[in-house]
């Protein structure tokens, strides 16, 4: 190799190093930025998020959620962040329902979330796909009212069939539908307190619906709470077929008719 290549090729190499020596330092003098220095750069707020999947008309409590740093750049204003609502997250979903579906890790916002006291808390409450529909009680038919929101009731209806003599027909018409409002009131005599029921909201289907609202009108519905837990998923058989009977009334200690009714 003669002498003017090794010259030429020595330039090469010195340059080479100078253009690295230059892109170096314009890329932060080549010092690796530790993991602390990259997380101060990017500044960040504390968003809550669902710790769980959420569905829809289900209460929000502070155990299903928690806070997540999130990128400020990337918070939208419908976030709940720990600066909006306060670093607790059981008073930031205090007396929230979830309206629509929340997957877990996933930002909590005011679209998705419904507070007791808004005029939409009801409608956030229903299934999709069923109805709220109310319903005329007393304290007597709605079982003495110990019937709370979230119970499971079957809906009977009671109607006269005859006059002469007075006859009447019961017919358990829905089983283990869940209740979602009771309008009750307190009075209290002297140490004794007394409930009183007005009305009952129950979720329905649509079809469901139209039942109780003929049931309404033709007869008096009553209705028998079902045991905690008991969401009626063994009452393949009582809804197939439902016993019906008739009741007679008892006048001057003598019954003037009774006996089951025929099924249909």
């Amino acid at each position: 190799m003669n002498r003017s290549r090794l010259i030429v090729l020595a330039l090469a190499a010195l340059a080479a190093g100078a253009v690295a020596l230059v892109a170096r330092s314009m890329l932060g003098g080549g010092t690796p930025a530790s993991k602390a220095e990259v997380h101060a750069a990017v500044s960040s707020a504390a968003v809550l998020v669902a710790s769980k999947n959420i569905e829809p008309g289900t209460p929000v409590t502070g155990d299903m959620v928690r806070w997540q740093d999130w990128p400020k750049s990337n918070v939208d204003s419908t976030f709940l962040t720990a600066d909006g609502v306060g670093g607790n997250p059981d008073q930031a979903v205090k007396g929230t329902v979830a309206r629509a579906p929340i997957l877990a890790g996933e930002p909590l916002t005011n679209t998705k979330i419904v507070h007791s006291d808004s005029a939409g808390f009801m409608a956030a409450m229903v299934t999709p796909g069923m109805r709220a529909v109310s319903i005329p009680i007393t304290t007597e038919s709605g079982a003495g009212g110990f019937i709370l929101p979230n119970d499971r009731v079957d809906v009977i209806v009671t109607i006269q069939i005859s006059d002469s003599p007075k006859l009447y027909v019961a017919r358990t018409l829905l089983h283990a539908v869940r209740v979602l409002a009771v309008d009750q009131t307190y009075t209290q005599d002297k140490d004794q307190k007394t409930v009183l029921a007005k009305t009952a909201t129950l979720e329905l289907s649509p079809q469901q619906s139209e039942t109780i609202a003929a049931a309404s009108a033709t007869g008096t519905v009553a209705l028998a709470l079902r045991p905690l837990g008991d969401n009626g998923a063994n009452d393949v058989a009582a809804k197939k077929k439902t016993d019906t009977g008739v009741v007679a009334v008892i006048r001057y200690g003598l019954a003037r008719a009774a006996g089951p009714a025929k099924p249909e």
